[in-house]
């Protein structure tokens, strides 16, 4: 949105304006203006456009106090999208945080009241804490370990499971434990007696501490709830149960109530996060307004119909919350799916894809190789290295926390004090160009090699951050980038980005690579449950979700050059990859291996087709078809006779659609026949010369 159109909006009489670029549904949720309220939205489909519009709208009409209402998110990024797009739309005063930063912010303030003296350190990093609690119960320290119980401390808290509870909680969730349960339930309570000797609190401590303290005081349950009376929570279906109490201590009795998320991107139940609330809220509260925001303008109508396919098999309670997008978007290529002999053959071919996408004028930086585990990345760094493609890996370290950006903060806070003493810089991105030179900068191309290369990247995102505010001092941009540190919020950095599929959730990219699709991979090995098997489909879900116009979904037969190829493709992709044959029709030399092809398309419009009828027929429901109708009675005549001959049902011959498709279609080799979905081999032995026949009858008719 322009400046000059948030003039408009702002000034529009009540917030009037703020109505006029949504559509139908999205002015449902924001006219909704208090709550209970539930708004279902899928990718794509402007989820914060919607929301943020809803809070402006209840602002500027006087429905909702901008200083009573508090807005609750999953990210510091998300929170300053949040107030940066209020601020576009002429609201400012509304609090947008994260359930941690809101907490600790309340925790500050009523600690002498609910404790007494100082409210206690934070704890950053757990890391340190749990290795002297292992080391006192004689287990190991490496990193794996301290990472994995740490992941273990964090559920438990966040599912409120003490530490007697723990051995049966874990078996019960299914949780694939990396020390025995008992000396997990030993180490947590060794933690937190570390912890509190230390004089320290964690971040899920400032949660549970608020909960319990409104909960406990009735002056502080007032206060709160009088300051704070209208709530809004987006990514409703990532809350865990500890988020979930301390908000239900905020409301009270309330139900002013705002929640916003997709049960089919629910992807963290492993850390706690239970989609139960989103898919009960309307249990909870039978007077809500329910909002379903299902049209994506995101992606082409390719990418959306392989979305739904995907999640359309899903299974079990969330099969009921399930949303089926629309695109909007002009359509696009299909979907590619691809199989390679090796991993190392997958990761050199997506690089090769990478620069041809670049070199015909693709942003690097709106490419996006995603893939399940972090352990993955390195074949595809050096695969891009050798391709001379940029890249960054997101995830695998926080930007402000690389050496080489700690070590240019250190030279820009050293420039900033010069300047100001000399009087400031007249030009802000040649002085921050020139400083960073001894980082190791150079303007122009970046350096060849992959470590290298991604340290100038990082660097160059500085300098490109001061090209933003040319005319600033020196002082003013070092203040913003201590904001941003202090905020996680990075500067964008040019290049191919890696990342894991957890990692990629909420953000989008012209052409997307799923890499590693194999079973054993996604899903995981070690998913075993129903719920854990379904969680790996709503992931596949999330990636596809992310492209906007090209999508590459691949796997590899093998794990190295040399070795067997035995593997198979991940069993979500079953329905859209077809097994090769040989000439004779039966399973070659090549058993096992599947078909290199696109997903096929509509013979008539182009659209790429994912329903299984449609794929039968070769053309979409929308298109007109050409079946001759006298054939196809004579052919429904025919499976008649057939099915009472073998005593069984008529649909078990041929079903109707494959009945429209052969009226349709009229092969006139068993080839051709073959080639339409629901005849196999068998059946093709079967029936195959008597279907033939009759095509040949309706053609000399």
């Amino acid at each position: 949105m322009t400046r000059m159109q948030t003039s408009t909006v702002s000034a529009a009489p009540g917030g009037s304006g703020v109505l006029a670029s949504l559509d139908e549904q999205q002015r449902a949720a924001v006219l909704a203006a208090r709550g209970p309220v539930c708004i279902l939205a899928g990718a794509g489909t402007g989820k914060t456009r919607t929301i943020t519009h809803r809070i402006a709208h209840g602002i500027l009409t006087g429905a909702v106090p901008a200083g009573q209402l508090l807005a609750v998110t999953f990210t510091q990024r998300a929170a300053g999208e949040m107030r940066g797009r209020l601020r576009d739309l002429g609201v400012d005063g509304v609090q947008a945080r994260t359930f941690h930063a809101a907490a600790l912010r309340q925790l500050r303030y009523f600690w002498p009241r609910l404790v007494g003296g100082e409210l206690p350190a934070v704890v950053d990093r757990k890391a340190t804490l749990v290795a002297q609690a292992l080391s006192r119960h004689r287990q190991r320290t490496d990193r794996a370990t301290v990472r994995d119980v740490t992941g273990e401390l964090e559920w438990a808290k966040a599912c409120m499971v003490a530490p007697e509870r723990y051995g049966a909680e874990a078996a019960r969730s299914g949780r694939e434990t990396p020390l025995p349960a008992e000396v997990i339930a030993a180490v947590c309570t060794t933690y937190e007696e570390i912890k509190q000797a230390a004089g320290f609190i964690d971040f899920d401590d400032l949660l549970l501490i608020m909960a319990a303290g409104i909960e406990a005081h009735r002056d502080v349950a007032e206060e709160i709830r009088a300051r704070y009376r209208h709530f809004v929570v987006d990514e409703y279906q990532d809350v865990n149960p500890l988020q979930q109490r301390l908000l239900d201590a905020w409301l009270g009795e309330r139900d002013d109530l705002c929640v916003v998320g997709d049960a089919s991107q629910t992807i963290y139940t492993f850390n706690g996060a239970s989609p139960a609330y989103l898919v009960g809220f309307a249990r909870r509260y039978p007077a809500a307004t329910v909002v379903r925001l299902e049209r994506d303008y995101r992606s082409t109508p390719q990418v959306v119909d392989l979305a739904n396919t995907v999640i359309a098999g899903a299974r079990g309670v969330m099969a009921g919350a399930r949303l089926r997008l629309v695109g909007q978007r002009p359509a696009g290529p299909p979907p590619v799916l691809e199989e390679y002999d090796s991993e190392p053959a997958e990761a050199a071919a997506v690089a090769q894809a990478c620069r041809r996408l670049a070199e015909a004028g693709t942003d690097p930086g709106q490419i996006a190789v995603l893939f399940r585990t972090n352990a993955q990345s390195a074949a595809y760094e050096q695969a891009l290295a050798d391709a001379e493609v940029p890249y960054l890996v997101r995830g695998s370290e926080r930007f402000f926390d690389r050496p080489e950006v700690r070590r240019a903060l250190v030279l820009l806070r050293g420039a900033a004090r010069s300047d100001s003493d000399s009087g400031g810089v007249a030009d802000l991105p040649a002085a921050v160009a020139a400083v960073l030179s001894s980082a190791g900068f150079s303007p122009g191309a970046p350096p060849a090699g992959g470590a290298a290369r991604e340290q100038w990247e990082g660097l160059a995102a500085l300098v490109r951050l001061a090209e933003e505010t040319p005319a600033a001092p020196m002082e003013e941009f070092v203040a913003e980038l201590a904001q941003r540190a202090q905020h996680q919020h990075a500067p964008p950095v040019r290049g191919v980005t890696l990342t894991s599929l957890h990692g990629a959730k909420g953000l989008e990219w012209d052409a997307v690579f799923i890499v590693g699709l194999t079973d054993g991979m996604l899903p995981i090995s070690f998913a075993s449950t129903d719920e854990q098997i379904e969680e790996e489909r709503r992931l596949l879900y999330v990636g596809i979700t992310r492209a906007r116009e090209q999508l590459q979904l691949s796997w590899a037969l093998s794990r190295t050059a040399e070795g067997r190829r035995g593997r198979r493709p991940s069993r979500f992709l079953d329905g859209l990859i077809a097994p090769s044959t040989d000439a004779s029709g039966g399973r070659g030399a090549g058993a096992g291996r599947r078909e290199r092809r696109g997903v096929p398309t509509c013979r008539v419009c182009g659209v790429t087709l994912f329903d299984a009828k449609q794929r039968k027929l070769g053309r979409c429901g929308g298109c007109p078809g050409d079946v001759d109708e006298d054939l196809f009675e004579r052919l429904r005549e025919w499976r008649l006779v057939r099915s009472r001959d073998k005593g069984v049902p008529a649909y078990v011959v041929f079903t109707d659609a494959t009945l429209t498709a052969i009226a349709e279609r009229r092969p006139d080799t068993a080839d051709g026949l073959a080639q339409i979905g629901g005849i196999g081999p068998h059946k093709l032995d079967e029936y195959g010369a008597e279907v033939l026949e009759l095509l040949r009858q309706a053609t000399i008719r």
